[in-house]
């Protein structure tokens, strides 16, 4: 049996592991083991897995992960996320759409302090969804501008997913950081553009409240704007070189504490809880990507990669085409497979071919999250629906679905313009 064919066979073993319901990391690790092992010796694959754990112990750039987690579980537990909708209903909410947009700007400033979709959209779904309802939004606005705002948490820096990509292609995690900026703060005015448009349609989609005065708008302002100044510092560090990421992220976790201990919202519960909810996560992406480096070393040892870098070259097709049909994938796997997922198995595979025909990596890296994000709004799985579904229970799956579809349509045109106009990926990370 030729490497290939090993590769293939590994590939549909794994889809199958997943189709029963192990989890990601276990899974990949298992068939990496395995196939590495079948093709080498088991000598070899227990050098490699040995090699890969220190590796992961002993890389600097990892640990922005335990960090970056900690400060966003302390400002959580802060209760940043209402103060952020709370200041941005106050300057939206006289419009037409208004609370929607306010979720989205709510969203935005929220995944700058997370960096996890899935916790945005759970927080603006408790804050933001009652308050829509109670003016009278209709369900498919209100809960789609929710399951859609939660995906910006995928750009706006710190971004789990862009830690991932930075440590399985050994890209820049600052420069992948830097990145996500421009896009994320493009995306939000681009969702509070469908918002806009869909309220001139139907205006009774989304009433407008009553205006907020002056002084009111500064006393939301005040209730954020600490965690504003964090986010600014630790970003303009990051893009001013003044500190590296993980430097970046222990002074974000001090600056947490110190931000919770002020609002006199940080009780020893409080702290046990964010430590512990830190460990786990830290634990399930370090899971992660142990199994995905382990998975990547035994799709290189089959040859794929070079034999689809190669057949792409032999079909003379264009770089663009390439790189649309490569996003095409990354759509339709969306629907069948989770972000980290669809990220760990196929960036190894897709990564060298893109470089070699001179996309530039942090551009691709941008892409692909991008893509992954999209995945999370479009059915069957998307894991935003299901957790705003959680959420609220008497809003059916279809409505929401429903109201997630225009978003679509904006990010489809997000991802063409990023295509299109790359300095908008790549101005900031050049600085």
């Amino acid at each position: 049996m030729t490497p290939v064919e090993m590769g293939l066979i590994g590939l549909a073993v794994l889809f199958t592991f997943l189709a029963f319901g192990m989890p990601i990391g276990f899974a990949m690790g298992l068939v990496g083991v395995i196939g590495f092992a079948s093709l080498l010796t088991v000598k070899a694959v227990l050098i490699k897995v040995g090699v890969i754990t220190f590796d992961l112990a002993t890389n600097y750039a990892i640990g922005t992960v335990p960090l970056f987690l900690f400060m966003a579980h302390i400002l959580f537990a802060s209760g940043i996320g209402k103060d952020l909708y709370d200041f941005a209903a106050r300057c939206l909410g006289h419009r037409r759409g208004g609370l929607a947009m306010a979720t989205v700007g709510a969203s935005a400033g929220f995944a700058a302090v997370n960096a996890s979709s899935l916790a945005t959209t759970a927080t603006m779904g408790l804050v933001a969804l009652p308050e829509m309802r109670k003016h009278g939004y209709s369900l498919p606005l209100a809960s789609g501008s929710v399951a859609a705002g939660g995906t910006i948490g995928s750009l706006i820096p710190p971004s789990g997913m862009f830690i991932i990509y930075g440590i399985l292609t050994e890209t820049s995690i600052g420069d992948m950081f830097a990145a996500g900026i421009i896009p994320g703060i493009l995306l939000a005015l681009m969702y509070m553009t469908v918002i806009w448009i869909q309220c001139r349609v139907n205006p009774k989609a989304g009433p407008a409240g009553p205006r907020a005065s002056w002084a009111d708008r500064w006393q939301g302002f005040k209730g954020c704007g600490d965690v504003i100044v964090l986010f600014l510092f630790v970003m303009g560090g990051i893009v001013g070189g003044l500190f590296t990421p993980t430097e970046a992220g222990a002074m974000g976790a001090f600056g947490a504490l110190i931000i919770a201990a002020v609002r006199k919202r940080l009780t020893w519960a409080r702290l046990v809880d964010a430590v512990y909810e830190t460990f786990k996560t830290t634990g399930m992406i370090f899971g992660i990507l142990f199994g995905a480096l382990v998975f990547n070393a035994f799709i290189t040892v089959t040859t794929i990669p070079m034999q689809l870098t190669g057949w792409v070259a032999g079909a003379d097709l264009a770089p663009l085409a390439i790189l649309l049909v490569i996003l095409a994938v990354y759509f339709f796997l969306g629907m069948i497979l989770d972000a980290s997922a669809m990220m760990t198995l196929t960036v190894p595979l897709f990564f060298p071919l893109v470089t070699g025909l001179g996309y530039d990596a942090v551009l691709f890296g941008v892409l692909v999250v991008r893509m992954t994000e999209i995945a999370l709004i479009t059915p069957p799985v998307g894991m935003n629906v299901y957790v705003l579904s959680g959420v609220a229970r008497d809003i059916p799956l279809s409505s929401i679905f429903r109201g997630t579809a225009p978003f679509v349509l904006a990010d489809m045109i997000h991802v063409t313009l990023l295509i299109a106009l790359p300095v908008l990926v790549l101005w900031l990370p050049s600085l």
